[in-house]
């Protein structure tokens, strides 16, 4: 009888040590996966900002050196990215998805920009083009 009480001791102790090192691990998983979704979001819009920026800056140059004056730029567009807006006039708006929905990133400009930035992933080649009283901005 006393070794069957410790068999027992030993089941229900070994159970305990497996019970804690599942939820210590399954806490630990979604601690991981939260960060990284995180990260992956804060990347996403370092990437959008840079892109704009890029974009910008380039726009404001070819108008003030004036008609014909073009540029190209080589930019890499992040994922989760919904919709790019250049209506506005002034302004250039993306949309972005995050885990808490969609989120606007604006950039301002000095120039009236006109045109169309990509959403799908990938590498694309944009042309920044001076007109007489806009700048339009084309991609391949």
């Amino acid at each position: 009888m006393n070794i069957r009480k410790k068999k027992a001791q030993v089941s229900i102790e070994y159970m305990f040590i497996i019970g804690f090192a599942t939820i210590v691990t399954t806490s630990l998983i979604i601690i991981y996966y939260s960060f990284t979704q995180e990260s992956r979001e804060e990347v996403t819009s370092s990437q959008i900002m840079q892109v704009v920026k890029k974009v910008v800056d380039a726009a404001e140059s070819v108008y003030y050196l004036g008609e014909p004056s073009q540029t190209t730029l080589k930019i890499n567009m992040p994922s989760n990215v919904v919709s790019t807006d250049l209506s506005s006039g002034n302004e250039i708006v993306f949309k972005v998805r995050t885990k808490g929905g969609e989120s606007d990133i604006v950039q301002s400009s000095s120039v009236n920009i006109t045109g169309s930035l990509p959403t799908d992933k990938g590498l694309y080649t944009v042309t920044v083009k001076a007109k007489s009283n806009h700048v339009e901005v084309s991609y391949k």
